[in-house]
């Protein structure tokens, strides 16, 4: 039996990896980079390293996605933990996911360090990656779902002005089902949404009206009364 001593504790190392979510083409898209060092060298992952002995992670997660992806201004929260001991195959490295949601269109994304590839990838169609970075986008998709329902997060992933379509699109990818249209907007009544003057550009449809979300409204609501944002 391995006798633990106290300088163990102090052998591990400690890695970010940032959780980049997008909405394109009617899926959800996770932002992924191909690595070009080892160990998995030219196979896909999250862009994650490692934590510098004396960073904060708040900025030990917003420097990894600059130098591997050139995405700054991303507004990153904590996630979940992963520790299984043989994540890594070059020793105990404890993991910790960093979620954020972005519109695509405002952002480009560009390999840099030893990312080698960038890519946005939907969610329904990846493949095997890096690491245990599957389970890693799962658990965070998943909180991303449970978010969704009582936070509207819904309005960072879509354009600043979207169509009721659009958002319909969004609810019905994430939770995998189908909603009848006019029930669908009838739970939009008590959100505050801002119908604009204007309609769709450039479409070969009949173009449809588009919104907004009142941020601003949606935080009076929140401080005035009990309010609770549900979809």
């Amino acid at each position: 039996m391995y006798k633990i001593e106290f300088k163990d504790f102090f052998t591990y190392s400690f890695s970010l990896d940032c959780v980049i979510f997008g909405f394109q083409n009617g899926k959800i898209h996770v932002l992924l980079i191909k690595r070009a060092m080892e160990p998995f060298k030219n196979k896909w992952a999250i862009p994650g390293d490692l934590v510098y002995p004396d960073e904060d992670l708040a900025a030990a997660a917003n420097r990894i996605l600059v130098e591997l992806t050139n995405l700054s201004m991303v507004d990153l929260h904590q996630a979940e933990t992963f520790g299984n001991p043989n994540r890594h195959p070059q020793g105990r490295v404890i993991t910790s996911a960093y979620m954020a949601l972005i519109r695509i269109a405002d952002f480009k994304a560009t390999p840099a360090s030893w990312a080698e590839e960038v890519k946005w990838q939907a969610i329904d169609e990846l493949q095997e990656l890096a690491f245990d970075h599957n389970a890693i986008i799962q658990s965070t998709y998943e909180l991303l779902k449970k978010k969704m329902r009582t936070e509207p997060i819904c309005f960072d992933l879509l354009p600043e002005r979207f169509t009721l379509n659009e958002l319909q699109c969004l609810y019905e990818f994430v939770y995998t089902t189908t909603f009848d249209k006019a029930n669908f907007r009838k739970k939009l009544k008590h959100i505050p949404l801002i119908k604009q003057t204007e309609k769709q550009a450039n479409v070969k449809h009949r173009p449809a009206k588009l919104f907004s979300f009142d941020s601003q409204l949606f935080q009076s609501l929140i401080t005035q009364s009990e309010y609770q944002f549900k979809l």
